[in-house]
C-alpha cells in the first residue's frame, strides 16, 4: 500500500510544525524522526485495517501520542522549547501543553514562523528554498536535487547549513517581531521561486515538477490566512500562481511531451484557477504599490482571457514588460518582452530585441534562448539559421522533455 503523497507532503509539514512547537527548533532532527514514524505506523496499520476514514486525524494522533512518550522518556536529559517552560514538566500541565501544540490555528502559525525562519538573512536563497521543502513539505535530500539539477550532496549541505542557523537561534522567529515585513519579502520571493522551479526549472527528471508548484501554492495560501501578511503584493503573489497553474494541464501531453504556450491547447487550462487568479488579481489592485507580481500577474491574466494566440493584446502584454523592466530587469524578463515583441511587429522585430538583451552571458546555458531566437528564424522562413538555433538549443537540454521538444523542433525545419 502506498500513502497518498500530497497527504504525506501537507500532513509532515503540520506534524513537524507541532511538534517543533513542543521538542523547540534546536531539537528539529526529534521533531522529524517522530514523523517519520508516524508514518512507519500508518503503513504497518493501515496495510491490516485499511486506511481510516479521516487519515490525517489518526497520523497527528499517533504523533502527538509519539511525542508524549518522548517527553517522558527524556525531559530529564533533554532541554525542549524554552516557549513551552514548565508546561511539559508535570502530567498535569504536559498533556493540555501538547494538545494545545496539535489545534489548527497553533499548527498554521507554527508553520508561518517556520517558513519565516528558513528565510534568514544569513541563508542565501538557495539555502532558503532547500530548507522549506524539505522541513514544511517533507521532501528528501534526493528529491530536491532532482528538481534542482543539483547533486545530492550539495543539496544535503544546504539543508544541513540551514539547519544549523535555525538551531543556532534556539527559537522560531517571532511573528509580532519588527523584521516581520523584511522577513515576508523573502518569504515571497522564497515561494515565487518554489513555484517557478515546479513550473519551468532545470529538473533532471521533466520540464514540469507540478508537485513543487503544488506546495509553493499551499504555502502561499497558508500566508493569505494570517491578516498581518495577507497584504496587496501576496495576492498578486497568489494570483500569477493560480493564472500559471492553471495552463500546467496544457504543458505536458498525455505522452509527456512539452507544449509551448503559443501551442497549447487552451480548451485544457483549468477554468477555476484562471478564476481565482483573475478575482486574487482584483484584489491585489487595493494596493497603493504596483510589483513585479503584479505586473508578471497582469501579464499572465492577459493571456488567461485571450481566446487565442492571434487574439492576444500583444501590445498589452509588451508595455507590462516595459514596466516589468523598468521595475526588476532580467535577461530572462528580456527574453520574453522579446518574444512578444515578436508577435506583436513580426519576428525581425522580435530577433532585433533578443540580440539587444544585455547581460546575454547569463543566458548562455539557457535552452529556450536559443530556441526563441530558432522560431522567429523559422517564422522568417529562414530554415536553415532555424535548425542551427534549434540544434544550439538542444545541446543545452536539462532534461528529456525539453530533449524531446527540441528535437522536433529542429525536425520541423527539414525541408519536404
Amino acid at each position: 500500500m502506498d500513502l497518498d503523497e500530497h497527504l504525506f507532503r501537507r500532513e509532515s509539514g503540520r506534524m513537524v510544525a507541532a511538534l517543533t512547537r513542543i521538542f523547540g527548533v534546536h531539537n528539529l532532527a526529534l521533531a522529524e524522526d517522530v514523523v517519520q514514524d508516524a508514518f512507519c505506523r500508518a503503513l504497518e496499520v493501515w496495510k491490516v485495517r485499511g486506511i481510516p476514514d479521516n487519515p490525517a486525524a489518526w497520523l497527528m494522533t499517533t504523533a502527538k501520542n509519539r511525542a508524549l512518550d518522548v517527553i517522558r522518556r527524556e525531559r530529564t536529559a533533554r532541554t525542549f522549547a524554552p516557549e513551552m517552560g514548565r508546561l511539559l514538566e508535570t502530567e498535569w500541565t504536559l498533556a493540555p501543553a501538547v494538545a494545545e501544540a496539535f489545534a489548527a490555528h497553533t499548527i498554521r502559525d507554527e508553520q508561518l514562523r517556520i517558513m519565516f525562519s528558513c528565510c534568514h538573512p544569513r541563508l542565501q536563497e538557495d539555502v532558503q528554498v532547500a530548507l522549506i521543502l524539505n522541513i514544511l513539505c517533507g521532501f528528501g535530500a534526493n528529491e530536491i536535487a532532482g528538481a534542482f539539477l543539483a547533486g545530492g550532496a550539495a543539496i544535503e549541505k544546504r539543508i544541513s547549513r540551514g539547519k544549523k542557523v535555525l538551531a543556532a537561534a534556539r527559537r522560531l522567529f517571532d511573528l509580532s517581531d519588527a523584521e516581520f515585513v523584511a522577513r515576508l519579502s523573502s518569504v515571497r520571493r522564497a515561494l515565487y521561486l518554489l513555484f517557478n522551479e515546479g513550473y519551468h526549472g532545470a529538473s533532471g527528471e521533466s520540464a514540469v515538477r507540478a508537485e513543487l508548484c503544488t506546495e509553493a501554492m499551499r504555502l502561499t495560501a497558508l500566508l493569505r490566512e494570517y491578516p498581518p501578511a495577507a497584504s496587496p503584493e501576496t495576492d498578486a503573489l497568489a494570483s500569477l500562481m493560480c493564472l500559471h497553474a492553471a495552463r500546467l494541464p496544457a504543458r505536458l501531453d498525455a505522452a509527456g511531451d512539452l507544449h509551448a504556450l503559443l501551442d497549447q491547447d487552451r480548451s485544457r487550462w483549468d477554468a477555476g484557477l484562471v478564476a481565482q487568479g483573475l478575482v486574487l488579481l482584483e484584489s491585489s489592485a487595493l494596493g497603493h504599490q504596483v510589483t513585479a507580481y503584479h505586473l508578471e500577474a497582469a501579464i499572465a491574466a492577459a493571456h488567461a482571457g485571450a481566446p487565442s494566440v492571434d487574439g492576444t493584446d500583444w501590445t498589452l502584454i509588451v508595455s507590462l514588460y516595459d514596466r516589468l523592466m523598468t521595475l526588476a530587469p532580467s535577461p530572462v524578463v528580456a527574453l520574453n518582452r522579446a518574444i512578444a515583441v515578436g508577435q506583436r511587429d513580426g519576428p525581425q522585430r522580435g530577433m532585433e530585441e533578443l540580440q539587444a538583451i544585455g547581460d546575454r552571458e547569463r543566458l548562455n546555458r539557457y535552452p529556450f534562448y536559443p530556441a526563441a531566437m530558432g522560431e522567429l528564424e523559422l517564422r522568417c522562413g529562414n530554415r536553415d539559421a532555424a535548425r542551427s538555433r534549434f540544434s544550439a538549443a538542444l545541446a543545452l537540454a536539462r532534461n528529456p522533455t525539453e530533449r524531446r521538444f527540441l528535437e522536433k523542433r529542429v525536425l520541423s525545419c527539414t525541408s519536404a
